[in-house]
């Protein structure tokens, strides 16, 4: 009998169900950084602060995430990785628990830094993870995959968190985080695989070292100018569509919905993109996010328009995050590939921390609320220099790599 021609893998085999694991853990971890966005006026309130130093609460959790990933990263590197998502999952039910037990505005921001320190080691440990499931081709596929709990965190969570806020109190939607930890804990334990080839093996100045090299260095320095416009416009989203486009309060948790679906449709884009043609991914997804926060300046009058670029800047800004991230991987290759992942999840925190910062300042020490979206644009057109800076490095190093050895001076 003839023998039957072989199949091509089926899509469950190359995006395995740990994948979808992962996206669970990084749904409830991408809530607990987002909804404190669309509950910023009613904390507020309660808490008697101003609207400045409640967005001052994203860039707490994000030097959280900068200071923690690297930190966990190093504490963690001789545990299993599968030991590592789930300890990190229940440090992340406990913070949002202290979040929404605390009493005032600065045991709320501790209480974000708790939970924050979570954030950058499990998403860098899970990339890896992730990357180590599926073939070569498919890694930034399944770094998009699993950053799509980040996007759903925000299609779903953030609006949902908001409208949570508004009916029942702030506090509701922190103690509805804790379940979500509890649920992620229990899924990540029954499907994630322990991982083979761990990183406890690699020398420490092994991993160091990868972290010296200069395009990794670039690299960070990328994605965290590329991400700080995002955070300079979407942690003051609610103040913006309230007070300068005239939109109802309770039209803010629809316009978060809108930004969510942007997000998903943009990972799933810059993953695909990514997987083709990384360059032109990384090149045209920066320029793409600079132009869609350049060109909101012109729509904040309109609630029309505003929610279009609301969508728009949910497309172009995940669209960056694969390319972003595999470019990091591409560069830390070998050892220290954990401490890069990590390092580089710090750094998109870093530019969400520079970014609220940065609106907090344009709003009250600088041109105003109305401001805000073309100083964000200026930033992400700083990433994207830092980008051609990058690509023109490598394309100069491949041409010295190919000339004859004694066409290049110090080469013999």
């Amino acid at each position: 009998m003839p023998t039957a021609a072989p199949t091509a893998p089926s899509r469950r085999e190359r995006m395995p169900v740990a994948l979808y694991a992962l996206t669970a853990g990084s749904f409830g971890i991408g809530c607990a950084e987002f909804v404190i966005m669309g509950l910023l006026l009613q904390v507020a309130a309660d808490l008697q602060v101003s609207i400045a130093a409640a967005g001052l609460l994203v860039s707490g959790y994000a030097l959280g995430v900068f200071v923690g990933a690297p930190l966990l990263t190093l504490a963690t590197r001789r545990m299993p990785r599968k030991a590592v998502l789930l300890s990190l999952m229940v440090i992340y039910t406990v913070g949002n628990a202290a979040c929404a037990l605390a009493p005032d505005y600065a045991s709320l921001m501790a209480a974000r830094v708790l939970t924050s320190l979570t954030h950058g080691t499990f998403f860098g440990v899970g990339a890896v993870v992730a990357t180590g499931l599926v073939p070569a081709e498919r890694r930034a596929s399944a770094i998009s995959i699993m950053f799509a709990g980040l996007t759903l965190a925000t299609l779903l969570g953030m609006p949902a968190g908001a409208w949570l806020g508004l009916q029942l109190g702030w506090r509701a939607t922190f103690w509805a985080m804790v379940a979500v930890g509890l649920v992620s804990l229990l899924v990540i334990a029954l499907w994630v695989p322990r991982s083979r080839g761990e990183s406890a093996t690699v020398p420490l100045r092994e991993e160091l070292a990868t972290m010296a090299r200069p395009q990794v260095l670039i690299g960070l320095a990328m994605t965290m100018l590329g991400f700080a416009g995002v955070f300079t416009v979407i942690t003051y989203i609610q103040p913006m569509l309230t007070r300068l486009t005239g939109m109802p309060e309770a039209a803010v948790s629809p316009a978060l919905l809108v930004f969510g679906c942007g997000m998903v449709v943009g990972n799933l884009l810059g993953g695909r993109w990514a997987d083709r043609r990384p360059t032109p991914a990384l090149l045209g997804s920066l320029l793409a996010l600079a132009l869609v926060l350049g060109a909101m300046s012109f729509a904040l009058r309109s609630p029309t328009a505003m929610t279009v670029f609301v969508g728009l800047l949910g497309v172009a800004a995940f669209a960056t995050v694969s390319p972003l991230q595999l470019r990091v991987l591409r560069f830390a290759e070998g050892a220290g590939q954990n401490l890069a992942s990590s390092f580089n999840i710090a750094a998109f925190n870093l530019g969400n921390a520079t970014g609220a910062w940065l609106g907090g300042a344009v709003i009250e020490h600088g041109p105003g609320l109305a401001s805000v979206t073309w100083v964000a644009a200026l930033v992400t057109l700083a990433g994207l220099a830092m980008a051609g800076w990058s690509v023109r490095l490598e394309s100069t190093a491949r041409s010295r790599a190919a000339l004859p050895a004694d066409c290049v001076p110090g080469r013999a």
